[in-house]
């Protein structure tokens, strides 16, 4: 194990905060881990279920990890908060550095999302990697980790239902504007991923994993995102955007009127779920009684 300090690490990666602490490290063949104190088992756990994550990612993206990246697991919220900027975000990648920074405090919560957070930050640094920024809209690169990621932002999002009921009230944000960067607004924020999340997911299911590979290759040969739309699902973006917005409106329509007419579901499902039972016993109690009248008859015959 090796110290090294923190003041050097946050002067060149991250300005603006400023404290001179040693951080604690390991590093293996694949990662080097740093961590604040108290976090020994933390790292050494992350160290052994990187290899597994990378290969993973490997084949979901169809790319190679070829670097060597740093993960800096934070215990502290408030310094993860003055790093991050903003109280809604539990990890993130500094692709120039290929470094993932976590808020364990918050992994605490619910261990068992660290793998797939960790899973979604290693794939932002591979997408960077390989497609230069200005070319990568933020929606693609959100979207497509969090598919890659088992469905885990880098946010903390409490209902993904929320794209389908934007989209029904008509707040729904074009992806247009989520090109460069996302809303401040927590709402708008968790919107922002919810709708990147689906639109990756709606490419996925309508034309197949595969075409989300040609989608990164053709951003990867430099074209724009209107370029490798069209030579990946052979329609323009517009056109990929409002197939999407259709079929989630369908998709939030039936959603809305089932939680407006919510009472009256349940009363349904229930008196259906009576009258099974009514049924039922009526049955059974036929069955029964035609046993009784078949047991009554073979007595009287045997005497």
């Amino acid at each position: 194990m090796k110290k090294f300090y923190f003041l050097l690490i946050v002067l060149l990666l991250l300005p603006g905060i400023h404290y001179a602490e040693e951080l604690n490290s390991i590093s293996t063949n694949h990662v080097t881990v740093l961590f604040d104190d108290g976090l020994d088992k933390a790292a050494d756990a992350a160290g052994r279920r990187y290899p597994a994550i990378k290969e993973s990612l490997q084949k979901i993206i169809g790319w190679e990890i070829d670097f060597k990246p740093t993960l800096y697991l934070v215990k502290n919220h408030d310094r993860f908060l003055q790093m991050s900027g903003h109280p809604l975000v539990i990890g993130f990648a500094v692709p120039r550095e290929n470094l993932i920074v976590i808020d364990y405090s918050k992994v605490l919560l619910n261990p068992s999302s660290f793998s797939s957070l960790l899973k979604h930050e290693l794939c932002h640094l591979l997408l960077h990697r390989y497609i230069t920024k200005s070319n990568f809209p933020k929606w693609l690169d959100e979207g497509i980790s969090q598919w890659a990621g088992d469905g885990f932002a880098d946010i903390a999002i409490e209902d993904y239902s929320r794209v389908d009921r934007a989209i029904v009230t008509g707040r729904q944000i074009p992806f247009r504007y989520l090109s460069n960067t996302f809303p401040a607004d927590n709402e708008a924020l968790m919107l922002a991923y919810a709708q990147s999340k689906s639109l990756v997911e709606y490419i996925v299911n309508e034309h197949g994993p595969d075409t989300v590979h040609a989608l990164l290759t053709s951003l990867k040969n430099g074209n724009n995102i209107d370029s490798a739309v069209y030579s990946s699902l052979f329609i323009s973006f517009d056109e990929l955007e409002k197939n999407w917005y259709s079929a989630m409106n369908k998709k939030g329509t039936w959603l809305i009127l089932l939680i407006n007419h919510l009472y009256e579901v349940l009363f349904l499902f229930g008196a259906l779920s009576l009258t099974a039972a009514y049924i039922k016993i009526t049955f059974r109690k036929r069955a029964e009684r035609k046993l009784e009248d078949s047991r009554e008859e073979e007595s009287e015959d045997c005497h």
